[in-house]
């Protein structure tokens, strides 16, 4: 943890008191954070606080995150960089290369940038590279890798989180057989899928395809924004989901709350020099501390932190379910998100008196309202958020 010592650490981001920053993790599991712990956690959820059930993230207010700068710098906990390098984001890339297993990583402002350098590293400025038809960097990227670096881009596996072996090996078998070759040097794989709700790429697939482009010399890239709370839904380290993958993307925003960032992990071989392409591409800000801190505040023991709010929101489910007026329908092969169906009264009556209580929902799609976990719900006991909920139709 930074030079922030514990009780600046409740005061300003850790359970919610004061300032209501944070994650309200119980102490036992911040104490394990602090100590480096990766044990099991157990404890009591803290009193009080505002539940947020939406987003990956707290949802820090602008004040919030300047309050939280204000107390790192008054402790010390920041050392400025100079155009993304060294100060305070070395700190965190070193964080983050010895948690994903990495020889180095590298910061990026946006994810967007980090997939597009992450993929367009590993091609080697040629070549095709296989992606999700239903991915973040096919879909919500404005074509970034096939304009800016003349990589194309193959889709497969359209309207799935996830595509299979075979999909791969017949992708190779017709490029092969083109009269102009242009052969796939990058398959990127982007688990938790965004666009289907949280649902995760197939484990087994995931296998076979990694041991197929390790015989065939291809190279793996790993969208990984949302893989720390993968890692705490299924039970393993962020590193071993690294493992195959010569380079992994992370989000600092998402669930580190940081205003914004990415960090880029690879090889050292490929990544040491990245901050010059980082620059050609308009992106080595000159202070990028301001990103790097937060993040940083945020990331020691937070697998740990985040096990606990999923233990909470599915006794929350179980609790829930029972009751007539509502209904839950979970993501196939989902994490942190699914949808609550209020089946009885004014749903949006039923979002106020929640509200006024301390719990925010958010608006109703098609008369269902997508649930999202994130360390606020360690702020409330179980019991309590039930309560509320059957109390408030």
């Amino acid at each position: 943890m930074s030079s922030i010592d514990r009780r600046r650490f409740l005061e300003v981001g850790g359970l919610g008191v004061g300032y209501g920053l944070a994650t309200g993790a119980p102490r036992q599991a911040l104490a394990q954070a602090e100590s480096g712990s990766t044990g099991a956690v157990s404890a009591p959820a803290a009193a009080g606080g505002n539940v947020r059930m939406s987003g990956d993230g707290l949802g820090l207010a602008p004040e919030e995150q300047a309050r939280l700068w204000t107390a790192l710098a008054a402790d010390g906990g920041i050392v400025r960089d100079s155009y993304s390098n060294g100060g305070a984001v070395e700190r965190l890339e070193n964080a983050f290369a010895e948690l994903l297993g990495k020889e180095r990583t590298v910061f990026m402002p946006t994810g967007t940038l980090a997939n597009h350098l992450g993929v367009r590293a590993l091609a080697g400025g040629e070549g095709r590279a296989i992606v999700q038809a239903d991915s973040h960097l096919y879909n919500d990227s404005g074509d970034c890798v096939q304009t800016l670096s003349g990589i194309t881009l193959i889709p497969l596996g359209s309207g799935r989180p996830d595509f299979t072996l075979e999909d791969v090996e017949a992708t190779l078998d017709r490029t092969a057989s083109g009269r102009v070759r242009t052969p796939v040097r990058v398959i990127s794989i982007e688990t938790p899928v965004r666009r289907h709700f949280g649902a995760t790429f197939d484990r087994r697939e995931l296998d076979r395809i990694a041991a197929l482009a390790h015989r065939e010399g291809i190279r793996l890239h790993l969208d990984g924004a949302r893989i720390f709370l993968q890692a705490a839904y299924e039970g393993r380290s962020v590193a071993e989901y690294a493992a195959p993958f010569d380079t992994v993307y992370v989000s600092l925003y998402k669930y580190f709350n940081a205003p914004s960032g990415a960090i880029l992990a690879g090889p050292r071989d490929l990544l040491d020099g990245m901050y010059h392409t980082r620059r050609m591409f308009g992106a080595g800000l000159p202070a990028a501390w301001p990103f790097a801190t937060i993040a940083h505040h945020y990331l020691p023991g937070f697998v740990e932190r985040y096990t606990l709010a999923v233990h909470a929101s599915e006794s929350w489910l179980a609790q829930v379910a029972r009751h007539d007026a509502f209904s839950v329908e979970r993501v196939p092969k989902g994490t942190n998100l699914f949808w609550l169906r209020v089946k009885t009264g004014d749903i949006s009556a039923f979002r106020r008196r929640l509200r006024d209580r301390g719990v925010a929902l958010g608006a109703p799609r098609d008369g269902r309202i997508l649930v999202g976990v994130n360390e606020t719900w360690n702020r409330r006991p179980v019991d309590e958020l039930a309560e509320l909920f059957v109390d408030s139709v």
